[in-house]
């Protein structure tokens, strides 16, 4: 295989990876906003906390226990927030929102700097995912292969939970009329509430995942948080398709902006998101309400 060859492949597959680790954190924000009609800008921040809580849970057992209960300590979390805070303000429209979720985002900024600092941490990769995926003459570190692997596998179960379950159809359901569905007798609210700690859920796992791959700092939910945000507005504010597709392309994007334009590789989001939204301002597969 020649050089160029090789880089062009290798970039690729970092660009997935990357893009792959988008949409698990993009899925949640959309799933909120598309489901919910709430834009809750401290998304971000679930994810990053994930992260923090994930390296010590690590730290004290190991990757698979934090990726299992760090998520949940956020799903707690951001029921708690759902039910008693973004739901008495949620009548009042998205500014409040806004300003809210803004706030609960920098809370969690100052107590992540206070319990666990201000320098980088890494989480070790576990031992069965530290080697390398050899595909004939072609080597790539398995743990970001891994991260391919289980985004899709979440994108799975998740179109799986919202099509071919009763939670699902009543989620769907009340998004279309939610008193009809209240009429029936079904908690809405309650179902609100869970949803909004699904999609916490799936930022958890996504800063659980990104802690050995990309470490664990405050500045982590701004700079994922700001291409994930990117991600959702692109693909179309409520659309899993759209923020799957926007993931990919903002992965590639990044990736091979970094190899071949390093100077103006940060540049290049804010240009593709531009040209996208002055062809279709809803997005890629956004649609106007």
């Amino acid at each position: 295989m020649d050089p160029m060859t090789f880089i062009l492949i290798t970039q690729l597959v970092h660009g997935l990876a990357y893009g792959m680790l988008l949409f698990l954190v993009a899925a949640g924000l959309s799933l909120i906003f598309g489901m919910m009609d709430i834009l809750n800008l401290s998304h971000a921040y679930f994810f990053m906390l994930a992260a923090y809580i994930g390296y010590t849970i690590a730290g004290m057992t190991n990757f698979w226990v934090a990726l299992l209960l760090a998520p949940l300590v956020v799903v707690a979390l951001g029921m708690v927030i759902e039910r008693f805070m973004l739901r008495k303000i949620h009548p009042f429209g998205h500014i409040p929102e806004l300003v809210l979720t803004i706030g609960i985002g920098l809370i969690i900024m100052e107590f992540c700097k206070a319990v666990w600092g201000t320098q980088s941490l890494m989480l070790q990769t576990p031992e069965i995912l530290s080697g390398l995926l050899n595909i004939g003459v072609f080597r790539y570190p398995l743990y970001r292969a891994f991260i391919i692997f289980f985004a899709v596998a979440m994108m799975i179960l998740m179109g799986i939970l919202f099509y071919k379950t009763r939670f699902g159809t009543i989620v769907r359901a009340a998004t279309a009329d939610a008193d009809m569905v209240n009429a029936l007798g079904i908690n809405v609210p309650l179902v609100y509430t869970v949803f909004f700690g699904f999609g916490t859920w799936l930022a958890g796992l996504a800063g659980v995942v990104v802690a050995p791959f990309l470490s664990v700092f405050p500045g982590l939910a701004d700079q994922v948080g700001f291409d994930a945000f990117v991600v959702v507005v692109m693909g179309g504010l409520g659309s899993m398709s759209g923020a799957f597709v926007g993931a990919i392309l903002i992965g590639l994007l990044n990736s091979f902006g970094i190899q071949f334009l390093p100077t103006a590789a940060p540049l290049l989001t804010f240009g593709l998101m531009a040209l996208v939204l002055s062809i279709k301002p809803t997005g890629l597969f956004g649609v106007r309400q």
